[in-house]
């Protein structure tokens, strides 16, 4: 059972990686890079940008859960 929480683990870590990094800094990030000439909103927003937010959002949950549930175990044993 630990195995595989560690390699979920890895592989949401890796993942919540590249989100932070595809995240647009004081540029324009991921969605100039894919055509954000399309604005969705009037704040600016893409509709490409709250999606990578929604499922940024989502793979730190999902890291924050399997962090404690290692630590749990790890600590039980």
């Amino acid at each position: 059972m630990e195995i595989a929480l560690i390699v979920i683990h890895v592989i949401v870590s890796l993942t919540l990686i590249l989100l932070v990094l595809l995240h647009a800094g004081r540029g324009g990030g991921v969605s100039e890079m894919f055509g954000g000439g399309m604005q969705s909103t009037a704040m600016g927003s893409t509709v490409m940008e709250k999606n990578l937010d929604r499922i940024t959002v989502v793979t730190a949950v999902i890291f924050t859960g399997t962090t404690i549930l290692l630590a749990s175990r790890l600590s039980g044993s």
